[in-house]
């Protein structure tokens, strides 16, 4: 899979753009605040229908306009497709496929990608909310379809804690149809946990693999959950070190169901106080460890960086050995900057066979030298293909988009 153009209208910073992209490396390069992480930002955005820099959509359109267009050709084999976007201030989005108006949840059917970027770190070292947004990004392009139950699970999170909240201030008799929203709690939530385990057990060899190319030696990086209903369960409780990636993904719908329904009964009371829905698939986390120790806290910055690159990297390689329409597309935004030499040749090296990939420079100087790049040169908002020799005028003081 790759793309073949991509055209924005009152994106981020431009009023008009025209990116061509070609098979295999190609190297978008400028100083920084130039919109190069806005290109990559549209077209990762047409796989998961969220940025990975900000939380909503808004600041996605250009100051001053109401909506945002983003069109993008898709070639998968010998089939192209044309996506269309239009992201809207204050109503829903529009979207198109082959100028047919489809759902935008349809798009991400239509087109994988995976992207790193610094703000990946938060995987690593932030708090939990970013590592379920990684692992919920991940079930999208894994499972576009899963992207109905999400939707729904969020939906009926809101519901319901609005309804204890209510029962706070007007008593207990407001929760008499809380049972119609706990069925619904179970019933996406068990589908979301069960999608997280298979995933988590499905990266893990990937996981390893990666990291040892990248780095060099194993550190024995791993990966399991820490779930809300298990915690919840004294009997259940499943620690960092006796949770079964395995064993967890194989257990069956209904037990889990039961599971969560007794979750539910042990925290009610508490929940009746705070008026927060306290278990299910929002409250849960992923571990993340190198050497039998948590990375948050323990692994140092090159570590993190490289169990952070090495996860996604994990996760296009999942998604390429399922996918029947090819590789996931590569985007690597601003991060050979922070790679010594070595690691940045390791990293191309675990990409370059990867269909198309889309890098991201400041500096010419910081990605390999020995790729035959498709350059394309970003200036205060215009797309120059640079045809010549590399082209490294760029000022190297000015590294961060």
């Amino acid at each position: 899979m790759r793309v073949t153009h991509l055209s924005l209208g009152d994106f981020r910073n431009y009023g008009a753009a025209e990116l061509p992209l070609a098979v295999g490396p190609n190297l978008l390069i400028g100083r920084n605040g130039q919109g190069k992480t806005n290109l990559v930002e549209a077209i990762a955005y047409f796989a998961t229908l969220r940025s990975h820099r900000v939380t909503g959509d808004a600041a996605l359109i250009r100051s001053g306009h109401e909506s945002a267009v983003a069109r993008m050709r898709v070639r998968a084999g010998e089939r192209e497709v044309l996506l269309d976007l239009q992201i809207n201030q204050g109503r829903a989005n529009k979207a198109q496929v082959n100028r047919n108006s489809v759902r935008p949840r349809e798009l991400t059917r239509w087109f994988s990608a995976v992207a790193f970027a610094p703000e990946d770190l938060i995987i690593v070292r932030g708090e939990p909310s970013g590592r379920r947004r990684f692992l919920d990004d991940a079930l999208l392009a894994r499972h576009p379809i899963a992207s109905g139950a999400l939707t729904d699970y969020e939906r009926v999170v809101r519901q319901r804690t609005s309804l204890l909240k209510s029962a706070r201030a007007r008593g207990s008799a407001a929760l008499s149809t809380l049972s119609v929203w706990d069925d619904q709690l179970v019933e996406y939530g068990v589908q979301i946990m069960l999608a997280r385990r298979e995933l988590v057990r499905d990266l893990s060899g990937p996981l390893q693999d990666r990291y040892r190319s990248l780095v060099g030696s194993d550190h024995s990086p791993a990966l399991s959950m820490s779930e809300s209903v298990a915690d919840a369960i004294d009997a259940a409780h499943v620690s960092r070190e006796t949770f079964d990636t395995h064993a967890a993904a194989s257990v069956s719908r209904e037990t889990l169901a039961t599971q969560f329904r007794k979750a539910l009964s042990a925290v009610q009371s508490r929940e009746f106080e705070r008026g927060v829905t306290l278990v299910g698939p929002h409250r849960d986390d992923l571990l993340l460890s190198l050497n039998h120790l948590p990375v948050k806290g323990y692994a140092s910055h090159g570590e993190s960086w490289s169990f952070a690159l090495s996860l996604k990297l994990a996760l296009a390689e999942l998604l390429r050995s399922e996918s029947t329409a090819g590789d996931p597309v590569i985007i690597l935004d601003d991060v050979f900057a922070e790679l010594d030499a070595s690691r940045r040749a390791s990293l191309m090296a675990a990409v370059s066979d990867y269909e198309q990939v889309i890098v991201t420079a400041a500096v010419e100087g910081d990605v390999p030298n020995d790729v035959e790049w498709n350059r394309m040169r970003i200036s205060a908002g215009t797309v120059t293909p640079m045809t010549g020799a590399s082209d490294e005028s760029a000022d190297t003081s000015e590294r961060a988009e």
